[in-house]
């Protein structure tokens, strides 16, 4: 007579063994047919799921991230049964969830196009309309494998192969399709209803060049049809504010072939760049960071000992001289601890902040690059403190109160915080991890703020808190890391004097807020399509004269600007005043000024906001101080 706890507390009785589905019907017909899945002691389970004994349970519906993914993962399915059915001589590999969405990998005789794609959506929507049963079934993996290479599946079979021998594995039917997999799944293809294959890409098989190229079809599913539009209307809006086009749009970056993963700055995009590293200067400073620079490229040896070279070598580009190896720097923390060790530290020093805008660089995969937002060479507001264990969490609060303050000011409100802990390849021991991550969660409880725990996420030297934050399309981006680390300095030998006259080792705590510069730099851009607030716009102000007899005043008005700290310039052009509003209004300009004889024989001008706003005429010092205002007010 299994007691099935429920959700809100409550204990329900029952005679027997049941399902996960029996348990909904008994609680509600509407959750009967609302539910997709449960969760059984934690653990996610089919509605045809038995529960035998006292168990807690909870209803999993659409209603439910839980619940998201799995019409995404069943959707998947849905989707290779299609392909089956209409190209009988595909194989079928693998198609898992990944954000918004899914993916499967085929392999076929030759290409699938965009028609191709209509036909399997269209089929994948006449089988849902079906309403098959999903059912699970669990084989020895032998069992398994023999099946799949009797209808042909060679890679699934591969795939079931490379499991230990002897475990069982479970694989679902719906229809005349089968597939490996670990499940849950929706109860029948009928609860499929809102879903649409995006995109065709190549995928080589287990990510190795060596092997063959599949076909990746990508697909999106979502419970209801409305949220469906919303995120192709996320979709859309993310198109016009690409980054990468807009950079060539408003003349401040590109990249090209010669030089992969690496940004060839214009003079508009430096002027951000500098824009946003000034601020951050400032940011050091207010938080006692002392600026230091350490070298590009350091002998092998080095990282060997702080274990990069173990772990890390094959995303580090080498070099070499006079038979020494050496690395250019994917890391700043490995300089920082030659300059701490560079003199006797006293525990009197302690804690010491340095900070550095560093350059580094990092052997990303080609497929992997991705604009400025993913690059091979990057600069971090990268930061390490030196200090006892006894700083770890007031220095912890402090990270966190700055870091808050830093993406207020940037226009992002909505931050969410994450705790990643220990890894599988990791240096230290199990004590050291246990003292570092009870010692993140002390400090973040005394930063007054909830977070999500990334089991297995870490650093391999320690655990980090992460900070995500949702840019104007909801679209969520991981920026900037606190990561408490008592392993390299040990590992490189530094140590301090402490109080007692004895020589102990600093704890050494990695902090960046905006992390790299160019992918903040990119998410900027998108967040506000290229629309940069007036303080960091590469151009704040545009005057444009009607006729030559307006010529000298308004250089005169751009030198005034210019002086008062704006950055301005002067159209000149003997072009229409239309034109000339309409060609700076495509380059986003906060503000255009016009000027005729009016304006400039009452020493006003006619004020354009972005968005084509009139403001009207306005005295010149008056605008000054508006501007200088805005300015300040990072508005």
């Amino acid at each position: 007579m299994p007691a099935i706890r429920l959700p809100d507390g409550s204990v329900r009785q029952f005679d027997g063994a049941l399902t996960v589905a029996q348990v909904a019907a008994a609680i509600a017909p509407s959750l009967a047919k609302a539910a997709l899945a449960g969760r059984v002691n934690g653990k996610l389970v089919d509605t045809s799921h038995l529960i035998e004994q006292d168990a807690e349970l909870a209803i999993v519906t659409e209603k439910d991230a839980d619940g998201v993914d799995i019409l995404r993962h069943s959707t998947a399915h849905l989707l290779a049964y299609a392909v089956k059915e209409l190209y009988p001589d595909a194989q079928v590999t693998i198609g898992p969830v990944i954000e918004n969405g899914f993916y499967y990998d085929f392999s076929y005789k030759r290409p699938f196009t965009p028609e191709d794609l209509q036909a399997i959506e269209k089929k994948m929507a006449e089988l849902a309309k079906k309403d098959e049963p999903v059912t699970r079934k669990v084989l020895p993996r032998d069992e398994a494998v023999a099946y799949f290479k009797s209808i042909g599946e060679h890679y699934k079979a591969e795939i079931i192969g490379s499991i230990p021998a002897g475990e069982d594995v479970s694989l679902y039917t719906e229809g005349n399709f089968t597939d490996l997999c670990r499940g849950p799944h929706v109860p029948s293809t009928g609860k499929l209803k809102v879903f649409k294959l995006m995109k065709l890409a190549g995928a080589y098989w287990r990510g190795d060049s060596k092997n063959e190229m599949l076909q990746r079809v990508y697909g999106t599913a979502w419970a209801k049809k409305e949220d469906l539009e919303a995120y192709l209307h996320m979709l859309e809006e993310a198109e016009k504010r690409d980054h990468r086009k807009l950079g060539r749009q408003l003349d401040l970056f590109h990249m090209q072939e010669e030089a992969p993963g690496l940004v060839f700055w214009h003079p508009k995009g430096w002027t951000v760049w500098q824009q946003v590293e000034q601020y951050m200067r400032r940011v050091y400073q207010a938080g006692d960071y002392q600026e230091v620079k350490g070298p590009q490229i350091l002998d092998r040896s080095l990282w060997e000992r702080t274990g990069h070279w173990d772990n890390y070598r094959d995303n580090m580009f080498t070099t070499e001289s006079e038979n020494r190896q050496y690395a250019l720097k994917p890391m700043n923390c490995p300089g920082h601890v030659q300059i701490f060790k560079s003199d006797l530290r006293s525990y009197r020093d302690l804690p010491l902040r340095y900070g550095e805008f560093g350059q580094c660089h990092r052997n990303e995969a080609s497929g992997a690059l991705h604009g400025i937002m993913r690059v091979r060479g990057f600069t971090q507001d990268d930061g390490h403190i030196f200090c006892s264990e006894e700083h770890i969490e007031k220095e912890v609060v402090a990270f966190h109160q700055q870091a808050m303050k830093v993406y207020a000011d940037f226009g992002f409100k909505d931050i969410a915080v994450k705790l990643a802990l220990r890894p599988d390849n990791r240096v230290g021991s199990d004590a050291i991890w246990d003292k570092s991550e009870n010692g993140m969660r002390d400090a973040l409880r005394s930063c007054g703020v909830e977070w999500e725990e990334l089991p297995g996420d870490g650093a391999f030297y320690g655990p980090k808190i992460e900070y995500h934050l949702k840019d104007s399309l909801g679209r969520p981006w991981q920026v900037g890391t606190m990561q408490v680390d008592w392993n390299t300095a040990e590992r490189l030998g530094a140590e301090y004097v402490a109080a007692d006259n004895t020589r102990k080792i600093p704890v050494m705590l990695h902090r960046a807020i905006v992390g790299s510069l160019e992918r903040f730099i990119g998410i900027l851009i998108e967040n506000h399509a290229g629309a940069l607030p007036l303080w960091l716009a590469p151009v704040q102000v545009s005057v444009l004269n009607i006729s030559d007899a307006q010529a000298e005043y308004a250089q005169k008005l751009v030198r005034r600007l210019r002086d008062a700290g704006l950055r301005a310039q002067a159209d000149l052009r003997n072009e229409k005043i239309t034109y000339k509003i309409r060609e700076h209004s495509m380059q986003k300009l906060p503000y255009i000024l016009v000027v005729g004889d009016k304006e400039r024989d009452a020493n006003t001008v006619a004020v354009r906001a972005r968005g084509n706003v009139d403001l009207g005429v306005m005295d010149v010092e008056a605008l000054l101080q508006k501007l200088i205002q805005e300015v300040a007010d990072k508005v």
